[in-house]
């Protein structure tokens, strides 16, 4: 017998409210239901909508990401039961392929307000904006960045099992003592989110599992030793992902689909974000987190990725040395951030605005490192940037850069 059609185990539809489908969920929880079973080794398809749900358009205007309600993120695919899997396995999801929805061939990178979100450097670009990308085939351009065309590496930003109620009390009562320690010391800046009952989804739930998700079920936000939003670009076509099993079936969610990321998705909206359609095939390694010693997911990347020459890349270094010349301890994180408003600094000589450029290097596959973290007192990082992106000369030359881009991309109304 020949092989039979691939069946869709999730469907996710793009003109129903994403929380009247009890298909999906936006919290981690053990107890919400399963929404689709597969048996191990059995391909089937995922549809999925865009993590906000639908609450961005195809538009002109940023006021859709200055006002989305991040409270109702991420909504995912799931959970899945898979066959036999039992309490410590691990599960192994192998990804065939990943498109975005025919009947909506776009999707979107944005900044997002730093009192709602924020990203990587909203001291330096506090207010929302937002760019539009266009899908031809693997190439994606945008009308609000132009100049710019790329293939994509498209993937998930977020895959991941149910966690036990042990683990879940475990991730609850660490961020919580997180939270309150840097409330305690003045810290201004939200460093966790905690459960939150505003728009808590529980899928198929009933009434006592929605209470339960709205008081407990922990944020999609973060990753974390189940899997989650681990962001990771190159868990593509061909990559295989293994999870740890934490309850009976895997519990198995996916969501947040990318058609293009940059290393690190920048901006917090830093991928080009879409509604899509993911072919997976699951198997199980019984007792893999004892026999491994697993203690967090393991991935291996697939074999499809853009390729650059290695001289196409323009690389720029940054040192733990902050803006204000203060120097900082092997701090990477300092170091990124004066690596990436490098790359702005540079490119603004072209007449691209911050913002575009901030979004840009958000999704553009651009490649990040860590390139020295031993030699005190500076880490040094680099943001490599393939030149051929874009289509006219940018390489660094003797007399500077003429102006060339004249447009910007959509801002709020108040800009």
């Amino acid at each position: 017998m020949g092989k039979q059609a691939i069946r869709t185990a999730i469907k996710a539809d793009l003109n129903t409210p994403a929380w009247e489908q009890p298909q999906l969920h936006n919290r981690w929880h053990p107890d919400i239901p399963f929404s689709a079973k597969v048996a191990q080794g059995e391909v089937v398809k995922v549809e999925t909508l865009d993590w906000t749900g639908g609450q961005v358009g195809n538009n002109d205007s940023a006021d859709d990401i200055k006002y989305c309600d991040l409270s109702r993120i991420h909504y995912l695919s799931g959970p899945i039961e898979v066959e036999g899997a039992k309490a410590g396995d691990v599960l192994v999801v192998e990804i065939q392929d990943v498109q975005p929805r025919a009947e909506q061939p776009w999707g979107y990178c944005a900044i997002f307000d730093k009192n709602n979100g924020g990203g990587f450097l909203d001291d330096h670009y506090p207010e929302s904006a937002k760019a539009i990308w266009d899908f031809e085939g693997i190439f994606c351009s945008s009308r609000h960045i132009p100049g710019v065309r790329f293939p994509g590496l498209i993937h998930p930003g977020i895959m991941g099992c149910k966690p036990s109620k042990e683990l879940l009390d475990v991730w609850n009562k660490r961020e919580a003592e997180l939270v309150a320690y840097h409330h305690s010391i003045g810290t201004e800046r939200t460093v966790a989110n905690l459960p939150n009952p505003s728009y808590a989804f529980a899928g198929a739930g009933d009434e006592t599992v929605i209470e339960a998700v709205k008081k407990e079920g922990a944020r999609t936000i973060p990753p974390r030793e189940h899997g989650g939003n681990c962001d990771i670009k190159n868990l593509s076509r061909g990559s295989k992902s293994y999870f740890p099993v934490y309850v009976d079936g895997a519990g198995l969610s996916i969501g947040d689909l990318h058609f293009s990321q940059g290393d690190g998705e920048i901006s917090f909206c830093g991928a080009i974000e879409m509604a899509g359609v993911i072919t997976i095939k699951c198997e199980v390694i019984k007792n893999g987190m004892k026999d491994m010693k697993m203690k967090n997911p393991m991935y291996i990347p697939g074999p499809v990725e853009p390729h650059f020459g290695p001289s196409r890349y323009l690389t720029f270094e940054g040192l733990s040395v902050d803006e204000h010349g203060k120097q900082h301890y092997l701090d990477v994180n300092i170091a990124y951030k004066q690596a990436c408003l490098q790359f702005i600094e540079y490119f603004k000589k072209f007449g691209y605005s911050g913002e575009q450029l901030y979004i840009l290097l958000s999704c553009a596959p651009v490649q990040g490192h860590l390139a020295a973290i031993v030699d005190i007192p500076n880490a040094c990082t680099t943001l490599g940037v393939p030149v051929d992106i874009f289509d006219f000369e940018c390489l660094p030359k003797e007399g500077g850069f003429k102006k060339i881009i004249e447009s910007n991309c959509a801002l709020t109304s108040g800009n």
